[in-house]
Order: structure tokens, then C-alpha cells, then sequence
């Protein structure tokens, strides 16, 4: 079965061609800087990169003012007559998206119905950032393909096996049965596939195992995987909590929120907007939210991107210590996802701060581990915890779910 991924992400929209059958990958490629905020002459406003099966690269910088444009962008690459792999979308057998949230509607992947989309609208509050862009892409993809399943597979599944003490927020709790207020968590089924992969390294069985994963990218979660299942995980209502991200500020003292609002005189909606829109690398260095500008600018000496980057490793170590006290020990540490897989500098300066685990990484292996496709073992023999960079592949894991209910739906 050829089936379509689509992995819309704050400021990127990678996707994947499947032949499931023959367990390949047509065609491959992300959109990125999509809507980046950067001053003119720093960084590109936009760009695709595509692959077509095993040929090289092709790198185009093409203006992405938003997720509807860089969706045009990726059908027009797919179906090009040069570098695309089909002749048109009819080709395409199944289309299967990565969904942020699920809200209290969604607790595993699901086929789009009128009712399914209806209820995603309601989940845009949970996470502004990411659900109007699957919205558009949705609708995107059903205007060329009207009669192809979809499917919808969400990263708030994989985390409905925390418990209440670690889903549950201390409000009256009135409010949070009324308004569906709880931990819910993001990057599912990235977390999902890299502890997987992770418990097949450690033998097979995950029972008894004890994990942390680093989805580090322009969003960043991280969680507590034990015997294989959430324990708990950074995100929470929506995928404004946690550490701080490209534009988002991460979790503060709620107390900032009515203080800042008072003393502005900003509304709800403006609020949202900046610590949704304007915060994170974005807001502390007065830069960029895109990482790799905020490095170059480190190493230049920029105070400001220099905080940013010690604030992100001080953060992460901050929840690995503690997910470590959860689980009473902790077996493997995994990076992945954007910042996690290409930023050897960033595993560097969190790694060097868990010496008291007993944690040695191996310092010019890390250096270079970077853009490459493949697992790296970056721990030392001598080294405690197990230290791995897993490329994440949440495009399979959506696949082979779009795969198995897109043959449900046509065997009826």
C-alpha cells in the first residue's frame, strides 16, 4: 500500500511516501523554517529538502509564510515530473497524519470522519501551535484525494498510562473534570518508536527497564518511560509546558500570567500569543527560534543566545533528575528528534552535568553524530547509564497504524 505521512510541526512539515508492502520509502523530505521570525539576512525564510528514494538531496529555499503554503509546496515536489515519484495524488492509496493532541476525545489512532474533524476543531485550544496546521493539511490533502482514507494518529496516545498522581494538576477539581484539564502530554509517537528501539538494544524485554527520552527540537518533551509504558512526561495540557522551545517558554510560576496581563493590559488571546509565539529561544535571545542561529551566534559571543543555551541544558537535566527519582533509577538516557539528533554541543553540556549517575559520553563520537540516519551508542563502556542518539521515525509508526485501519475501512 502506498501511504502518504504527514508530520506537521511548529515550524516544519516533514512527510514520507511508504510502499508498505515492500517495507520502502519512495520519496522523503521536510519543509522547514515555516513562518520563522528572524531579522532579515539571518537564516532562510523557508526551504524543502527532497529525496527521492536512495538519489542525492535536493535542497530548494522557497518563502513559507505558513503551513497551507509549505503543504502546496510538498504536493507540487512529489508530483514533479523530475524529482517526484508519482504522476499524481491518485497513486496514493492512504494518507496517514501526526496529530499534537487528542484532547479527551482521542486515545488511540483513529480514521477521519466529519465527526473526527469536528471534535479535532475542539482540540485547538490544547495546542494552538499544531492543530490548524493539521487542520489545513487535512484539508489540504482531501481536496486533491476526496475519496482516500485517512487517518489520524495522535502523541497524546502513548501517554495515557501515566498515572493520576502524574496527570492530575492540583486545581479544584471540579474544574479539571469540567474542562477536561489533565497532563496529556506531546511527541508520543516519537517517545513511542525511540523506546522501542531503545528496549530492543537492551534486550527485548521491557519489563523491569527504566528510560529517559530527549524529543529536543523547535517543540522539546521529555519522558519517563518504565517497563515500556509513560510515567510521566514534560508537556502537559497543551505543548506549552515543560522546557523552553523555539518560541514557547516552557513551564513558569503561574503567577507571571495575571501579573504580566494587569500591568500590559493584554487580553487572554495576546497572552497566549506570547508565550506561545514570542518566548523561548525567540524571546530570550531577541534572535531567532530556530536553534542552529542561536549556536552560530554563541560561538560568536552573543550573551543573550549564550543564556539561551545554557537555560535549555540547565532545563533538561533539571527533568532527567528528576524523572530518575520517579522511576527509582534510570537504565538509558535518549536523545532524538531535531536538537536531539544534529546538536552535539547541546548533549555535550547536558551530559556533563550528569556525572552523579555515573554518565560518560564518549566526546568526540558525539561531535561528530550529527545529520546521519543511524543509531549511535554515544556512552562510554565505563559509563553507568546507557547514553544513545536514535533518529526518531515517527513517520513509521504513523504508517504502519494508517496501513492497518485504511484495509479495515476497505475490507467494509
Amino acid at each position: 500500500m502506498n501511504v502518504l505521512v504527514v508530520n506537521a510541526g511548529s515550524s516544519s512539515l516533514k512527510y514520507q511516501l511508504f510502499d508498505t508492502e515492500a517495507d520502502k520509502v519512495l520519496a522523503k523530505g521536510i519543509c522547514e523554517r515555516i513562518g520563522t521570525q528572524t531579522p532579515k539576512g539571518v537564516g532562510a525564510e523557508g526551504k524543502i529538502e527532497h529525496r527521492k528514494g536512495d538519489s542525492p538531496k535536493i535542497v530548494k529555499e522557497i518563502p513559507m509564510e505558513n503551513h497551507a503554503v509549505a503543504t502546496k509546496i510538498l504536493v507540487d515536489t512529489l508530483t514533479d515530473p523530475e524529482i517526484g515519484v508519482i504522476k499524481d495524488m491518485s497513486e496514493i492509496e492512504a494518507v496517514g497524519h501526526r496529530i499534537v493532541h487528542g484532547g479527551p476525545y482521542f486515545y488511540e489512532s483513529v480514521l477521519i470522519t466529519d465527526d473526527v474533524i469536528e471534535k479535532l476543531e475542539k482540540c485547538v485550544d490544547f495546542a494552538p501551535l499544531h492543530t490548524v496546521p493539521h487542520l489545513m493539511g487535512i484539508k489540504g490533502c482531501t481536496a486533491v484525494m476526496p475519496n482516500v482514507p485517512q487517518v489520524l494518529v495522535f502523541d497524546t496516545a502513548f501517554h495515557q498510562t501515566m498515572p493520576e498522581e502524574a496527570y492530575t494538576y492540583p486545581l479544584p477539581y471540579e474544574l479539571c473534570e469540567k474542562y477536561k484539564i489533565r497532563r496529556y502530554g506531546a511527541h508520543g509517537t516519537s517517545h513511542r518508536f525511540v523506546s522501542g528501539e531503545m528496549i530492543k538494544i537492551m534486550g527485548g524485554k521491557a519489563e523491569g527497564t527504566k528510560i529517559v527520552t530527549c524529543h529536543l527540537g523547535n517543540g522539546s518533551s521529555i519522558s519517563a518511560v518504565k517497563d515500556g509504558k509513560v510515567l510521566d512526561t514534560s508537556m502537559g495540557l497543551t505543548p506549552l509546558d515543560g522546557i523552553m522551545m523555539g518560541t514557547r517558554c516552557g513551564a513558569i510560576d503561574p503567577a507571571i500570567v495575571p501579573f504580566v496581563m494587569e500591568r500590559e493590559g493584554y487580553t487572554p488571546a495576546e497572552m497566549n500569543e506570547i508565550m506561545n509565539k514570542k518566548s523561548g529561544f525567540l524571546g530570550v535571545s531577541g534572535l531567532s527560534s530556530d536553534s542552529r542561529d542561536i549556536e552560530k551566534a554563541a560561538a560568536e559571543g552573543n550573551p543573550r543566545a549564550q543564556l539561551v543555551t545554557k537555560i535549555t541544558a540547565y532545563q533538561i537535566k533539571k527533568f532527567i533528575g528528576a524523572y530518575t527519582a520517579a522511576m527509582d533509577g534510570i537504565d538509558a538516557l535518549v536523545f532524538t528528534a531535531g536538537l536531539g539528533e544534529n546538536n552535539p554541543e547541546l548533549r555535550s553540556r547536558v551530559c556533563a552535568g550528569l556525572t552523579f549517575l555515573g554518565i560518560k559520553i564518549d566526546e568526540e563520537l558525539n561531535a561528530v553524530s550529527h545529520h546521519q540516519p543511524n543509531i549511535v551508542k554515544l556512552s562510554t563502556d565505563e559509563s553507568k547509564v546507557l547514553v544513545y542518539l536514535i533518529p526518531t521515525n515517527e513517520e513509521k509508526v504513523i504508517a504502519q497504524d494508517t496501513e492497518r485501519l485504511a484495509r479495515e475501512y476497505l475490507k467494509k
